[in-house]
């Protein structure tokens, strides 16, 4: 390849992994500053396009995380990358990213690739492109790194079929918590066909799994299985509105993750979108609520009780929330509590209730068992019981809240 042809392919790297950073859909959050309208984004690029995701089993990868092309036919209101954008647009061609993943994997930089894209021409032509990168990696070049592709909810079936068997995950974003607000943000998807298109991977993910008495192995499936996308603070709907949401998500369609994106404010607006992104630190409190759901057996209604306004306490994590608003169940025996409600005292987390029920078993705890086992004992004391430790009067103290809140950062004061 050429000098000049190089060049290009770079500044097609820059625009198309920059573009590709407002999809969370892959990623983890947190790491800096995102804004559509400049600087970097949140767990997702970090210089030409790396990113941090986890596999199925919970390792931490980096991959090469870009868009096929930002150019797209759809004209959502909230996206960067809509028809009616004045933004920089970039193609690459099938080649091209087979290309980039296979030098960027071969020099270590990467363990796998995430590719999506705007809509060009139809669904089944991007989805066409899509798969046939996937296709190209694994069978022309038995690429064995981890592969996420982005399903267009709209490309034939037999697409989306054809994907599954060359991507470890596949995604569809559902984007917004409310239905309604899909017809008025995004009038060309039609939130039925996204349903049906994670339904359909859903029973196709089931069908591959192996079964007692199968005799031979059904070909694989997207062994990672799917995950999706919900944009907050773009529709109005609040965080109890956002969990519900993501629970019926995860029972519906046997989601592995639901991720969340602070909505980001892009040029050129539109009025119906705010003119501010919501905190942070929102999105934040939503990925540890999702957690508690996910692992620890909470329900979306119960971490909802301790909400304000429908809106999640951003003083505090959302564990702590309902337990200071459920102090009539606390504190909780550490030697004779099960495991479910071990879960729900602030401060313990999964591995650490699974170190004291094990170690309970052949001796009773005392305070200093469980500091050893946990990684603070400050936010646990009031909420537990141990053969030497009672916390009295202090889970019930009116200012516990305010000793475990968080001191705030200093700030840098104006002048002016």
């Amino acid at each position: 390849m050429g000098t000049m042809a190089q060049l290009d392919l770079r500044k097609k790297l820059a625009v198309l992994a920059d573009a590709a950073k407002y999809d969370a859909s892959c990623s983890s959050s947190g790491t800096s500053k995102r804004d559509s309208r400049g600087g970097k984004g949140i767990g997702s690029t970090e210089g030409m396009g790396i990113c941090h995701a986890y596999t199925p089993d919970g390792r931490c990868i980096s991959l090469l995380k870009i868009l096929l092309t930002n150019f797209c036919i759809y004209d959502c209101v909230y996206c960067i990358n809509r028809v009616s954008s004045n933004v920089q647009r970039a193609r690459f061609n099938v080649d091209e990213v087979v290309e980039l993943t296979l030098n960027f994997y071969r020099r270590n930089y990467i363990e796998g690739l995430f590719l999506s894209s705007g809509i060009i021409r139809s669904g089944d032509y991007t989805m066409e492109q899509l798969v046939l990168v996937a296709k190209k990696l694994r069978e022309e070049h038995d690429f064995r790194g981890y592969i996420h592709l982005k399903l267009i909810p709209e490309a034939d079936p037999r697409l989306v079929e054809e994907a599954g068997l060359y991507a470890d995950r596949l995604s569809a974003n559902v984007e917004l918590p409310r239905d309604e607000a899909m017809g008025r943000l995004a009038p060309q998807k039609d939130v039925g066909v996204i349903k049906k298109a994670m339904a359909d991977v859903r029973l196709k993910v089931e069908a591959a799994k192996p079964r007692k008495g199968d005799r031979a192995r059904p070909p694989k499936f997207a062994p990672g299985g799917q995950s999706t996308q919900l944009i907050i603070g773009a529709d109005g709907a609040p965080d109890t509105e956002i969990l519900d949401r993501s629970a019926s998500l995860y029972g519906g369609y046997g989601l592995r993750r639901v991720y969340y994106s602070a909505f980001s404010p892009i040029p050129d607006s539109s009025s119906v979108l705010p003119l501010s992104k919501p905190p942070l630190m929102r999105e934040h409190r939503l990925y540890q609520a999702d957690w508690l759901m996910r692992f620890y057996g909470f329900s979306a209604p119960e971490i909802s009780e301790a909400s304000t306004d429908g809106m999640l306490d951003l003083a505090i994590d959302p564990k702590l929330a309902w337990a200071l608003n459920q102090r009539a169940q606390f504190p909780v025996d550490v030697n004779t509590a099960s495991r479910e409600m071990l879960l729900r005292v602030p401060g313990l987390g999964v591995k650490s209730v699974n170190r004291m029920i094990s170690v309970r078993r052949y001796r009773t705890l005392r305070l200093e068992d469980i500091a050893r086992l946990c990684r603070g004992i400050d936010k646990v004391r009031p909420f537990i019981t141990a053969l030497d430790w009672t916390p009295g009067g202090l889970t019930d103290a009116v200012d516990l809240r305010a000793r475990l809140s968080p001191e705030p950062r200093p700030e840098q004061l104006s002048l002016f």
